[in-house]
């Protein structure tokens, strides 16, 4: 009864004024009588947290929290793209020639994803990675490669669910939510990571605001639980085998390799 409860507030929620006034109820002193029942309800892992669970005063401390140091090492390999987040990789695909991707049976136009025509062409025929954040997740975001900042921009201003029902069912959260998008470039090849908010208008937040960032490096976080989707140009891009959805990844953890496909091993 007590996560169906979480769930609903927390989980599905898309009105703005309920939103609203949730957001400023995890912020407040009196959130923090929730703290337990919530690290509770969803498992959240207290021993990876940098503090002790009492030492948070409100839930969105608790859900932006930051983790012991080394807790997350980032794979060495020169050409490797990582997992930005802790998360769930719920699909895999080719970007179609209608710049669309399918994703629980629903198709996205990567173009109102991305709100740039031309930036959008330059994905088509790439891959595609869905990774979902739940509520127990860490929310912390980390660049997947080490890159140069060719843009970040924002688009949006919904918050439908980015869970599994929402992807399936909803409307087209993944292109129509709120969404800060960061494009990079190493060697010539483009990355385009798209920061889903889920819930909270602005509740995606960044933190590095240089024009070079290394790979594993923190570039922001969510509020809540969300999604990110990773955006590579055509063969340039090479999953690993055993990165087979749905399977939980960490921060850091290699997910393939980024070069022309005679470079991958």
């Amino acid at each position: 009864m007590v996560k169906w409860l979480y769930q609903l507030f927390i989980e599905l929620t898309n009105h703005a004024w309920t939103s609203k006034c949730l957001a400023s109820f995890t912020r407040s002193k009196w959130s923090r009588l929730f703290i337990s029942s919530y690290a509770k309800v969803y498992k959240i892992n207290k021993e990876e947290m940098e503090k002790k669970l009492h030492e948070y005063e409100t839930l969105q401390q608790l859900f932006t929290r930051t983790l012991k140091e080394g807790l997350r090492p980032i794979d060495e390999h020169p050409n490797s793209v990582v997992s930005p987040v802790d998360a769930v990789v719920e699909d895999v695909g080719i970007i179609t020639d209608q710049k669309e991707i399918i994703v629980k049976g629903k198709t996205y136009s990567i173009r109102e994803m991305l709100g740039d025509d031309r930036i959008a062409e330059k994905y088509l025929h790439g891959t595609f990675i869905i990774l979902y954040l739940s509520p127990s997740h860490y929310h912390r975001i980390h660049s997947p490669i080490c890159g140069e900042v060719v843009k970040q921009w924002e688009l949006g201003g919904k918050s439908y669910p980015v869970n599994r029902l929402g992807l399936k069912y909803g409307k087209a959260p993944l292109s129509k939510n709120y969404r800060r998008i960061t494009e990079l470039c190493t060697n010539g090849m483009h990355t385009a990571i798209v920061k889903v908010g889920a819930m909270f208008v602005n509740s995606i937040e960044l933190t590095h605001e240089h024009d070079y960032v290394k790979k594993g490096e923190e570039i922001g976080y969510f509020s809540f639980g969300s999604t990110v989707v990773l955006l590579f140009e055509k063969g340039v891009f090479t999953l690993d085998e055993q990165i087979v959805p749905p399977v939980e990844v960490k921060v850091g953890q290699r997910l393939g390799l980024l070069g022309l496909k005679e470079k991958s091993e």
